[in-house]
């Protein structure tokens, strides 16, 4: 047998890539025509995508590893905007920081419904939306932490709670306001979130 030469190799995993992509793609196009994920079979996507069940398998363990691949790439760079905002930034850029975070939902809502709506019935999408909003939870706390420590959020604020209301808290509130908004409200909702972040945590105001 001749060995793979790593020409081989790289079209090999740029043709595996691309396969992938269009079983995602697939299941994006399914999800935005309104069906709902429960109801959208194995063989639904296949033929969406126009690939034979074995190819299907060969990339993915199920649909719900499709939807999970789908939004982790959107996970990570949400995570990642949001750990570029610093406290020091003030209240303003944290509201501008949510405009952009609430765009983004709203451009992929169809799957990150598909992912809330999964999560509570599926262990594997429940597993990485917990990871997803953890993440958030881990990197606010990290900030209330530090406003502490310098002396810039009250010392009886509660770190671990405060992060976990506004992060989790915030996560439905931006889900529910995407549902019923269609996108004028935006940036006063991401105002007032902000504000709300702010003061009720990041300067709460302290006792005389």
């Amino acid at each position: 047998m001749r060995p793979v030469t790593r020409r081989q190799a790289d079209h090999h995993a740029s043709r595996s890539a691309a396969t992938a992509a269009q079983v995602m793609s697939a299941l994006e196009r399914l999800l935005n025509s309104r069906e709902a994920f429960s109801e959208i079979s194995v063989q639904r996507i296949l033929e969406e995508a126009g690939v034979s069940r074995a190819t299907f398998y060969a990339h993915f363990q199920s649909k719900s590893d499709v939807l999970v691949r789908l939004t982790n790439d959107l996970r990570e760079s949400l995570l990642s905007l949001v750990k570029q905002w610093v406290p020091a930034a003030g209240p303003e850029e944290l509201a501008q920081l949510f405009e952009e975070v609430i765009g983004i939902h709203r451009a992929h809502h169809s799957a990150l419904t598909a992912v809330r709506e999964a999560a509570a019935y599926d262990p594997v999408v429940n597993d990485f939306y917990t990871a997803d909003l953890e993440g958030f939870d881990e990197s606010t706390l990290r900030h209330l932490l530090s406003e502490q420590a310098a002396g810039l959020a009250p010392a009886d604020l509660d770190a671990v709670s405060a992060s976990r209301i506004i992060v989790w808290g915030g996560a439905q509130a931006i889900a529910h306001h995407i549902s019923v908004d269609a996108g004028g409200g935006d940036a006063a909702f991401a105002r007032e979130l902000a504000q709300i972040w702010w003061h009720g945590a990041y300067r709460r105001p302290c006792e005389p």
